[in-house]
């Protein structure tokens, strides 16, 4: 039996989606995107991944913070 990782499938839907040219996206395409971001993220959020990723993020912002002051 194969498991497929949603995160993962959504992930490459994503980056395939991403690589189209700008021009070649109608608002549907671009809703579309977006929405399979946002079920992305809540998969991914739960995770050690996604922790890891938002301490990274957390710790960007707090550097360009101090070094706006």
């Amino acid at each position: 039996m194969v498991t497929i990782n949603v995160a993962l499938l959504l992930a490459i839907i994503v980056f395939l989606r991403l690589r189209r040219r700008a021009e070649a996206r109608s608002r549907f395409d671009e809703k579309l995107t977006v929405v399979i971001v946002l079920a992305l993220g809540v998969l991914i959020a739960p995770t050690a991944v996604g922790e890891g990723i938002l301490n990274v993020l957390g710790q960007l912002v707090s550097g360009m913070t101090q070094a706006g002051r």
